[in-house]
């Protein structure tokens, strides 16, 4: 049984905190001695940026489209305790080159079983939207975790991004988990924000006897508040903990971590070599675009 809990961070709504969030969960995870392995799937590559890694040898986009290419030799060390596999801005080009492949929705799975033992998280920055790359990161997680703001239209994207993952993966990945909800860049004074966590709460709370991923989905505590030293972390290639330990965003991500490593999950190779077989078998709706609101 693999030791490793395998997690994707995914919001379709860009902007909301979700790179942030890996990478400061990820420094989280790696200070209380866990090794930690963090894949960005974003073309954005903004998670190797926070880190301070611009280009390495090999990167996700090779991973995947290269069957000689192996995650060992793609990983690059970020810090002590955490790896990286990188992205690149040709990995946007992926969605369209990866159409035509019949596994094209288990590549990530597949790549990443002989590393499994080796780490106790492997993190997945989703991209800001629910094509294919993000449907390798769901088929390969046992978990998702989803940071958002807490404002309206958010709250209403949150529902359909659940509805949508139950869509896409139920023939993929039936043990996917909506572990929980970070609110990110949070105002809990205002009577908005405090609306939109009541509504929250009774969304999961009327889930919890559904036979759905979130049925046991939680709003994590603390919420991750409003820091400008969050926001400045990025441009010195630095994790919070680096740039500012004292900070408030330093305090948030500090006990984030620690709930969510109270939460345990395990997930065999069985189970993911099962997955890759349902996977191979079964046909998955088609891809849905990014939510542009």
């Amino acid at each position: 049984m693999s030791k490793a809990r395998i997690i994707s961070l995914l919001n379709q709504k860009g902007g909301v905190g979700k790179t942030t969030t890996t990478v400061n969960l990820a420094a989280g995870f790696a200070a209380a001695g866990n090794k930690v392995l963090v894949i960005d799937l974003d073309p954005q590559t903004h998670l190797g940026l926070h880190f301070g890694i611009d280009e390495t040898a090999a990167s996700v986009y090779d991973l995947l489209m290269d069957e000689s290419i192996t995650v060992t030799d793609a990983l690059v060390n970020a810090r002590e305790n955490i790896d990286l596999v990188t992205s690149e801005v040709d990995l946007a080009a992926a969605e369209s080159e990866l159409a035509s492949k019949i596994d094209r929705h288990d590549l990530l799975s597949k790549k990443i079983i002989p590393i499994l033992d080796d780490y106790d998280f492997i993190l997945i920055d989703c991209p800001p939207s629910l094509g294919l790359l993000t449907i390798n990161a769901l088929v390969a997680s046992k978990e998702l975790i989803v940071p958002m703001q807490t404002h309206f239209l958010a709250l209403q994207g949150v529902s359909r991004l659940f509805e949508t993952v139950q869509m896409l993966v139920g023939g993929l990945n039936p043990g996917l988990e909506v572990t929980g909800i970070v609110l990110c860049m949070h105002e809990k004074n205002t009577k908005l924000a405090r609306e939109v966590v009541d509504d929250l709460q009774q969304f999961f709370d009327s889930s919890r006897e559904s036979n759905v991923p979130w049925s046991n989905c939680v709003i994590f505590d603390p919420p991750i508040r409003r820091n400008v030293k969050l926001a400045e972390a990025p441009s010195f290639g630095q994790t919070i903990f680096d740039y500012e330990p004292n900070c408030a965003g330093a305090k948030d991500y500090a006990k984030l971590a620690e709930s969510v490593m109270a939460m345990t999950r395990e997930v065999t190779i069985e189970t993911i070599k099962t997955i890759e077989v349902v996977s191979s078998t079964k046909a998955v709706p088609t891809e849905v675009e990014n939510d542009s609101t």
